[in-house]
């Protein structure tokens, strides 16, 4: 039987500012287990416990916010650490939310820290951005050695299934990823509601879904990068590119389920060969 070492962080805030909210994770490798050795909170922000779909090598973890979005004001951070050789795969129970502001910018800051021969799969779902969202989303990841990071990220601006769009508002993007202390990919953008780039064709081409897969690994090569090119999305447009230790995909589209495919798809020829092991869909996602 394993101990979570549990603690709680000093006690959160709500006001009119928001709530203010932090979980902090560490994983370590005991024997053939990833376990959840460390975890501490305040606020609305946890996860249940560990789960091992796919034996006891790698951890499933789903992250849980009770509210089910940030609204203006709102501070979330999470930061994760793995040990080395401890293998995670971490999602979410479905589509996060930007709620609209009245003027207060909401903020999600994610810290991820792997050791050596870990991997870390981080593979939220969706994050729909309502119309007059204020946030921003900062994406940190840090590799030391042979770690292997996977991530995914989604964003889907204004509730389409409803006709809204992305008329106003902001959402202010930033994404650094560094092995060994040296940066390997560093991303900055603003998408402004109703701003010109929306519809550009140098921007997101009028495409409300736009969608990123990043795979940091030394497996990362030409060989992969053709498995790649020959998946092709079943509906919007996707594109593969390949740098020093770093694949990315893009995609843009009208609706989240084909991009949702088209990434799990390529997860799913990028994981045996950087991470030695075949895709495992999480199960929360079939609910």
């Amino acid at each position: 039987m394993n101990v979570v070492a549990e603690a709680r962080l000093p006690a959160f805030l709500t006001d009119a500012a928001g709530w203010r909210a932090e979980l902090r994770l560490g994983f370590q490798r005991r024997g053939g287990r990833t376990v959840l050795a460390e975890r501490a909170h305040r606020g609305p922000l946890v996860v249940q416990r560990a789960l091992y779909p796919e034996g006891e090598v790698v951890c499933h973890t789903i992250l849980v916010h009770p509210p089910a979005g940030i609204a203006g004001g709102d501070r979330l951070a999470l930061t994760l650490e793995l040990g080395a050789q401890a293998h995670v795969l971490l999602t979410t129970p479905g589509a996060g939310k930007w709620y609209r502001s009245a003027g207060a910018r909401g903020e999600l800051v994610q810290r991820i820290r792997v050791a050596a021969g870990g991997v870390c799969e981080f593979l939220p779902q969706e994050s729909l951005v309502y119309d007059g969202a204020l946030g921003t989303l900062a994406t940190e990841v840090d590799l030391e050695g042979d770690a292997v990071f996977i991530g995914a990220e989604m964003l889907c601006l204004g509730r389409t299934g409803s006709g809204e769009r992305f008329t106003c508002g902001e959402l202010a993007l930033r994404t650094r990823i560094r092995r060994d202390g040296r940066p390997l990919w560093l991303e900055r953008g603003v998408l402004g509601g109703g701003s010109a780039l929306l519809d550009a064709a140098a921007g997101l081409d009028g495409a409300p879904v736009s969608a990123s897969l990043l795979v940091a690994a030394p497996g990362c090569g030409a060989g992969l990068l053709e498995a790649w090119r020959a998946i092709e999305p079943a509906a919007g447009r996707g594109a593969v590119t390949l740098l020093p230790g770093l694949l990315v995909a893009r995609w843009l589209g009208s609706a989240c389920e084909p991009g949702r495919a088209w990434l799990a798809r390529l997860w799913g020829a990028a994981r045996p060969a950087v991470a030695g092991r075949a895709m495992q869909l999480p199960r929360i996602w079939n609910t």
